[in-house]
C-alpha cells in the first residue's frame, strides 16, 4: 500500500475551506499535527509554485519542509508534490454538500516501503491535521 485516505465534513463552504489553505498566516496556524507551528520561508500559491517551511514540533526539533504545487482548482482541489523526504503527493479535495464541504486527503507516497516506514505516524498525523484545519475554518 503506498495511498493513505481519508475525509472529513466541514460545516463551511468550499471556498470557506479552501481560503483557511490558500492563506499563508492561516495555513501556518493549523498545518501538521498537533503541538506542530509553522514557520514559511516561500508560499508560490500558484501551479508550479515552490512551499518551503519548517514544522517546529513539540520536541523541541525543527522539520525542513519543500512542496510544489501541481495544480489548483479553488474552491474545488489542490494537488502538492512534497520534494523532500519522505516523497509524497498530497491530493486535496473540496465537494460542496448540503451541510458544508466533504475534504477529501488523498496522499500517496513514492513506495510501498516509505509508506509503511511512516504508516505509525501519517495516519493519526492526518487526522489530527483535519482536526485543526477544521478548528480554524469554524474559528474564521
Amino acid at each position: 500500500m503506498t495511498t493513505f485516505a481519508t475525509s472529513r465534513d466541514f460545516a463551511a463552504t468550499p471556498e470557506q475551506v479552501f481560503a483557511a489553505f490558500a492563506t499563508p498566516a492561516r495555513l501556518a496556524r493549523w498545518w501538521g499535527p498537533a503541538g506542530f507551528r509553522n514557520t514559511f520561508a516561500v508560499f508560490e500559491f500558484t501551479p508550479g509554485g515552490r512551499w518551503v517551511f519548517t514544522m517546529h514540533g513539540p520536541d523541541g526539533k525543527d522539520y525542513p519542509n519543500e512542496a510544489v504545487f501541481v495544480a489548483i482548482e479553488p474552491g474545488r482541489s489542490i494537488v502538492l508534490q512534497h520534494t523532500c523526504q519522505p516523497l509524497f503527493q498530497l491530493d486535496l479535495g473540496f465537494e460542496r454538500t448540503p451541510a458544508g464541504t466533504l475534504v477529501s486527503w488523498r496522499q500517496v507516497f513514492a513506495s510501498a516501503e516509505i509508506a509503511a516506514a511512516v504508516a505509525h505516524i501519517v495516519v493519526p498525523a492526518n487526522e489530527q491535521n483535519l482536526d485543526r484545519w477544521q478548528a480554524e475554518v469554524a474559528g474564521e
